[in-house]
């Protein structure tokens, strides 16, 4: 039998592994995970026209800087995980370019007392990075067996400010609404009414709105105070289609 002592120290040394695990699991991937910072932050200053601003908040860039990208795709793309580009992660869809991740997420203003709404919820990767900046995040996935590996994931990665839903999304989470800000990562045909009603009065909404095969536009919605809503066409983008029950 262990005596107390014994077992102190063998937990110890349990916290000390595990420490070095994770540590591990990320080596080799912080200077990549800068590097594809520093791209996102050339691209924001190229597109500055368009997004408005020159520059990201200084909150979206740590929140990218932290949040292991890799971790999010299949172990198969690992190599790829913080290059600038779109990834395949099974089931017909992707986990999106960086750069319209890092825009799309600055673009709405997270704040710490944000209740947030994803449709889209993906690998989780977007839910992961929103939640470093809002205090809730709700998430939507259509695809179950994507749902159920991004919930699983985030919680395994320790990501307790954020809820998933197995639902379709076009009809938002009403039981939680409302919203400070929306974001949805497929693209609509048009900008989905209940999402409209589920947004709080002076929110904020990003969504890429558009066809599979014509060209799609990310839109920025703002509801006032007063309920009035204006949109603002940002730039061109091709994102997966937005999906109902029906065509599953």
């Amino acid at each position: 039998m262990l005596t107390t002592r014994q077992r102190f120290t063998a937990l110890l040394l349990s916290l000390v592994f595990t420490g070095l695990t994770a540590q591990q699991s990320d080596q080799g991937y912080t200077e990549a995970r800068q590097r594809m910072v520093q791209t996102i932050q050339r691209e924001v200053g190229q597109t500055s026209d368009y997004l408005e601003k020159k520059q990201l908040d200084e909150r979206v860039i740590e929140a990218l800087k932290t949040v292991p990208r890799h971790l999010f795709v299949p172990e198969s793309q690992r190599d790829s995980a913080y290059q600038n580009r779109p990834l395949p992660i099974g089931y017909g869809q992707t986990i999106s370019q960086p750069y319209i991740v890092a825009i799309m997420t600055d673009l709405i203003a997270p704040q710490a007392q944000h209740k947030a709404l994803e449709i889209g919820t993906g690998s989780g990767y977007q839910a992961a990075v929103m939640s470093r900046l809002v205090e809730q995040v709700f998430s939507m996935e259509i695809v179950e067996p994507l749902g159920k590996l991004a919930r699983e994931r985030l919680q395994k990665l320790d990501y307790r400010n954020i809820e998933v839903a197995i639902e379709d999304g076009y009809h938002g989470w009403a039981s939680e609404a409302p919203f400070d800000i929306i974001i949805v990562t497929a693209a609509a045909s048009h900008i989905p009414p209940p999402l409209i009603e589920q947004l709080k009065p002076g929110g904020k909404m990003i969504i890429p709105v558009g066809s599979r095969f014509m060209t799609q536009q990310l839109l920025l919605v703002n509801k006032d105070r007063q309920n009035e809503v204006t949109v603002r066409q940002v730039l061109p983008v091709r994102f997966v289609p937005l999906i109902n029950k029906s065509e599953l």
